[in-house]
């Protein structure tokens, strides 16, 4: 089996140079960069990850947890989580657990097993308790608005974003506002469905389950939640929903129903993803990409300083006025 030794030989560099090339490590010139790309491939060299890890006493590797990729909301946090970490000389492995709790468990073994530096959840299924059990192992970062102190969490405050949006709708004359919510049980949409619940006892109306749905991630979720709104006796006059694509998707659908949007329907929704600026979605933006550099550079900090981070960070959130409210 080839050794980093060899290589520095054939390369006529020190093993120490041969190390911080295979490392990705700056500060090497690149005529020597050269020398050992060259030995490695006429030596056909494989590193031994295991080796590496056990040397190094990180493996660069970290977990993301994440439900589904396709989604722009999850896209553009990996896009800022993969810049940060090329800034970081680190890997991501991305784990699409479709909110399966079993699947986020295995990711967090691969934590215990040492296999991975650390874990962020860009959203989860699994309890904070069970979670909890695997901060030994290495930093666990939450994007979410949690009020657990113990985990070092980045978002927007939803409650406050939340209750803004559903203002800015009562500002503009209306009192009967649906929502529409990925999961009803996750932590974000608890914080959601308070703040609704509070508007609406505050504004003396009556809080109709029926204009709460869940299950709304996607374009063909908003066509859908468009098909349920017409088969309801009572229509609510606007709709707070949770991301981009969800409304994007009412508005497709109520062109077939042929309602007027904003005249019969008022539409305001989060993200400010680039869909929303082609269909003139007014919207609460969100600074998502900011959100995985940020989140990416905390687990880093935390492994560095071999502490479980334990910080809340809040993030602002912007309306943005277009066409739709």
């Amino acid at each position: 089996m080839t050794t980093i030794r060899e290589i520095a030989k054939i390369a006529g560099v020190s093993v120490a140079t041969v190390s911080r090339v295979l490392n990705d490590h700056p500060y090497v010139s690149q005529e020597k960069k050269a020398a050992v790309s060259h030995a490695v491939e006429k030596l056909n060299y494989s590193r031994n990850i295991k080796a590496i890890q056990l040397s190094n006493k990180h493996s660069n590797l970290v977990g993301i947890i994440l439900p589904k990729i396709d989604l722009p909301y999850f896209s553009k946090i990996v896009e800022g989580l993969a810049e940060e970490a090329r800034n970081l000389h680190l890997q991501l492995v991305l784990i699409q657990s479709n909110y399966d709790t079993e699947k986020e468990r295995e990711a967090l073994e691969l934590l215990r097993g040492h296999l991975m530096d650390g874990i962020i959840f860009c959203s989860r299924a699994i309890s904070l308790s069970e979670v909890r059990a695997y901060q030994e192992f290495g930093p666990i970062i939450l994007l979410e608005d949690t009020d657990q102190d113990d985990f070092y969490s980045i978002s927007i405050p939803h409650d406050h974003a939340f209750t803004y949006g559903l203002d800015y709708l009562y500002s503009k004359g209306h009192k009967k506002i649906a929502i529409a919510l990925n999961r009803i049980d996750g932590t974000n949409s608890k914080k959601r469905i308070q703040a609704y619940e509070s508007m609406m006892e505050r504004i003396k109306e009556p809080i109709r389950t029926e204009w709460i749905f869940d299950q709304c991630l996607s374009i063909e979720d908003g066509a859908t939640l468009m098909d349920k709104y017409m088969a309801l006796n009572d229509k609510p006059t606007a709709f707070l929903t949770t991301n981009d694509q969800i409304a994007a998707g009412v508005l497709l659908a109520a062109a077939k129903h042929q309602l007027k949007i904003p005249q019969d329907l008022a539409v305001l929704s989060f993200d400010n993803q680039e869909i929303s600026k082609v269909m003139d979605l007014s919207t609460i933006s969100i600074p998502i990409k900011e959100m995985g550099q940020l989140a990416m550079r905390a687990l880093f900090n935390s492994r560095e300083n071999s502490l479980q981070a334990s910080k809340k960070r809040e993030l602002p959130f912007k309306l943005i006025e277009r066409l739709t409210v």
